[in-house]
């Protein structure tokens, strides 16, 4: 009787997949497979390989990076890797249209996912967005550590941490020796990064670098930047 019951009014059983903002494709991959959803290298292979999904936004995508929105999902097991790709495909234009996002789609995601990754603080996105919207009007290497990373994990050689010599990592993904954007998002950035690609705020600058308290110091040439990263490691020499 439980059984008819339960069937009887559709119970499902869903299963929760939280996708934070800066997530890309590996981790959402593995939130997945941590859910009891399916192997983490099934959605890889779904979200690397088929950009049908997106081709009338980005016809230029070799995967679905930057375009499975962040938020927190429910899905069942009946539903199949291509199904939850496309309930994240779903809800990132949702919020494109309402932040509108309507040309150079693949542009302003590509920046957004850069924003995404270097800073956690909302109020600072539009500033880190004149960073590298200063540096691509000038043809300045963007020199985006997050885009090492990125690179790295799509080889499978990603170690945990950056050293001097990934910046000479061999990928186009690498912004330290391609000037420009990179081929594509480098994550899945949330709606403030999105609104930041798009408006970035006024400014001359053209260097940040942590502050050592979760924010960062801007700066507009090389020898103030200088400054900041000497009293960020007089910060961090003082902690220790």
């Amino acid at each position: 009787m439980e059984i008819h019951s339960r069937l009887a009014r559709g119970d499902v059983y869903f299963h929760t997949v939280v996708v934070p903002e800066g997530y890309n494709i590996f981790d959402i991959a593995a939130a997945i497979e941590g859910a009891g959803l399916g192997k983490a290298t099934d959605f890889v292979k779904v979200a690397s390989g088929d950009t049908s999904l997106i081709s009338d936004l980005a016809p230029q995508a070799t995967s679905l990076e930057g375009f499975l929105f962040p938020n927190t999902y429910n899905f069942t097991r009946t539903q199949s890797m291509h199904d939850m790709a496309a309930e994240m495909v779903k809800q990132f234009r949702r919020v494109a249209s309402e932040v509108g996002v309507n040309s150079e789609v693949e542009r302003t995601v590509t920046l957004a996912s850069i924003i995404e990754k270097e800073t956690g603080v909302a109020d600072e996105r539009p500033e880190v967005a004149s960073v590298y919207t200063n540096r691509l009007s000038k043809h300045i290497a963007l020199q985006a550590d997050p885009s090492v990373i990125y690179a790295e994990l799509l080889q499978g050689t990603y170690g945990g941490a950056l050293h001097h010599d990934d910046m000479h990592f061999k990928s186009l993904y690498n912004t330290y020796l391609h000037p420009g954007l990179p081929p594509g998002p480098i994550a899945n950035p949330g709606k403030s990064s999105l609104e930041a690609a798009m408006h970035p705020a006024e400014t001359q600058y053209l260097y940040f670098v942590s502050d050592g308290n979760g924010h960062h110091r801007f700066s507009s040439t090389l020898e103030e930047h200088n400054k900041n990263v000497a009293a960020l490691r007089h910060a961090t020499l003082t902690k220790q």
